[in-house]
């Protein structure tokens, strides 16, 4: 039984356990790589939470108001004023439409219905084995979005084959966010530009690092703790 298929397991099971919790599950073949976005969600949010903008895009940029709200937000994220948190907080402006929202946080009470629905929304998709680059094949094991937006990518291995600093090595050797081949960097993996935080997991412990720097990545804990000791509970 090859490493591969134990670490489809528990992949299958994070993406389960997700989707129970109303995640969405997306598709490699949906996802632009140019941009780093998942353009599906990109624009369902825009259009569910922010119906009059739509209009006023439709009408001024007819048949290319996607490619319009596409281009603006990758040139947003790419700014240095820009990048995924700072999208995601304050959005993104667009000629004709003003700022667009990219998200809505949950709300302290429920009378406002309009924040609710927003809130409401908000899309969260997760994609296995997510092809990121234009130059390779290279797959990351799973993705996470909100409205098209990446925010966070993981690495997975299982204890019974690798442990987990076989993922943090995979990250400094393999998931460069500067194309070894043509010297471009992958938006994806991007620091500001691309997700937030790369997460290094195993069946009993996670690790995580917020840039990724080849050789230097440094990774910090992100586990609960096992009865005073390290790593996360059996249960």
């Amino acid at each position: 039984m090859t490493e591969a298929h134990h670490e489809i397991h528990l992949e299958s099971h994070i993406v389960d356990q997700l989707k129970q919790q109303g995640w969405l599950e997306g598709d490699h073949q949906h996802y632009d790589r140019a941009r780093a976005l998942y353009p599906e969600d990109v624009i369902g949010w825009i259009q569910d939470t922010q119906p009059d903008a739509w209009e006023k895009l439709r009408r001024v940029h007819g048949v290319d108001a996607e490619s319009t709200v596409l281009d603006r937000l990758g040139k947003t994220l790419a700014a240095k004023t820009g990048g995924t948190l700072e999208v995601l907080h304050r959005g993104f402006s667009v000629a004709g439409a003003g700022t667009l929202a990219m998200s809505q946080a949950r709300p302290e009470d429920s009378r406002n219905q309009t924040v609710n629905n927003c809130y409401a929304a908000n899309r969260l998709r997760v994609v296995r084995q997510l092809r990121y680059s234009l130059d390779n094949e290279n797959a990351i094991d799973l993705v996470f979005f909100i409205n098209g937006l990446p925010v966070a990518t993981v690495e997975i291995k299982t204890d019974f084959t690798q442990s987990v600093e076989a993922a943090k090595q995979q990250y400094r050797v393999d998931r460069k966010p500067k194309s070894a081949t043509t010297g471009r960097m992958e938006p994806l993996l991007s620091f500001r530009r691309g997700a937030v935080v790369h997460f290094a997991l195993s069946d009993s412990e996670i690790y995580m690092a917020t840039k990724l720097a080849g050789e230097s990545t440094f990774f910090l804990p992100f586990n609960r703790g096992n009865d005073g000791a390290a790593g996360n509970p059996l249960v």
